[in-house]
């Protein structure tokens, strides 16, 4: 097991996911206090990195993409301090970031976990119930039902309508965008058949975000929503009747892929150590790649 405590939270690998647990140090976000502990199985991950600096460095989860919901629904947008897949690391933690990292991509290699993108969720999002005041309007998400109301910043316009109520059945999009200069950020709900929406500030189905610290809380909504719809590259059925994903493996291992693994024999080990051999004198895996596979299977020994 790999793990680093730092004062911005706590990452944990037991082999089989990433554990997560955010710090309560001043420079984490809200949205990463509101979202708590979040478990990352391996096979949605698509790498990890380490980037050292001179007073402090960071660790950094990758994701396959339409994996997560937040990152599906964020598409990149969310600040530093709201992204819950990063770790700032003290610059006398730097070996104990670069084993954590090494341990994660020899179980990313020796599971063949296929870095590509992902025809269904693999994390479960937000949980529910969820409310979110910011902006000008408040939305409650009750992981079927949604409903937006409206407070004295409202555009009349949208107010005068009164506040709206609909269910996750009902929509064909959600979409979050954050403020960004000038602009203004909004959560918007479209719903199915809907005419072409009107600006943000008039749109009865959209609350306008003004760039305050509550801001990114919306994403979470966005993200608890679109995890109850149906995948953007899967079928019809929401992620949480989809099928789980299994790695795919690479040909030329997959005899060894498939014998069992536990208890561990030796016999097998060397066989998986001759086969990576093979691989790698036929260039298919780097010297780096070689190397730290080869020690993660003689560490098994």
């Amino acid at each position: 097991m790999a793990e680093i405590i730092q004062k911005d939270g706590t990452w944990t690998f037991d082999g089989d996911a990433v554990r997560i647990v955010p710090g309560r140090d001043k420079g984490v976000g809200l949205l990463r206090q509101t979202l708590g502990e979040v478990v990352v199985p391996l096979r949605a991950l698509a790498g990890v990195s380490h980037e050292p600096g001179r007073k402090a460095g960071r660790l950094r989860l990758k994701l396959r993409d339409g994996t997560d919901p937040l990152l599906q629904v964020t598409g990149g947008r969310l600040p530093e301090a709201s992204d819950p897949y990063r770790l700032t690391v003290d610059a006398d933690r730097t070996g104990v970031a670069e084993y954590f990292v090494d341990e994660v991509r020899n179980a990313l290699l020796l599971d063949q976990v296929d870095p590509g993108p992902a025809d269904a969720y693999l994390l479960p999002g937000p949980t529910v119930p969820l409310t979110v005041a910011a902006g000008d309007g408040t939305v409650a998400f009750d992981g079927d039902r949604l409903a937006l109301d409206w407070n004295w910043t409202t555009e009349e316009a949208k107010r005068s309508g009164g506040p709206r109520e609909f269910r996750v059945a009902d929509l064909r999009a959600v979409e979050w965008s954050p403020s960004k200069g000038l602009d203004n950020g909004w959560i918007r709900f479209t719903l199915a058949g809907a005419p072409a929406a009107p600006a943000p500030k008039y749109d009865p189905y959209t609350v306008e975000l003004f760039g305050f610290k509550k801001d990114p809380l919306m994403a979470l909504v966005a993200a608890a929503v679109a995890v109850r719809m149906p995948h953007p590259r899967g079928d019809s059925a929401p992620a949480e009747a989809a099928p789980a994903l299994s790695a795919a493996p690479v040909p030329e291992l997959a005899a060894s892929a498939a014998e069992p693994t536990a208890p561990e024999d030796h016999d097998a080990l060397l066989r998986r150590l001759r086969e990576l051999g093979q691989l790698h004198q036929g260039g298919i895996l780097t010297a780096e790649e070689f190397a730290a596979a080869k020690q993660a299977i003689l560490r098994r020994f």
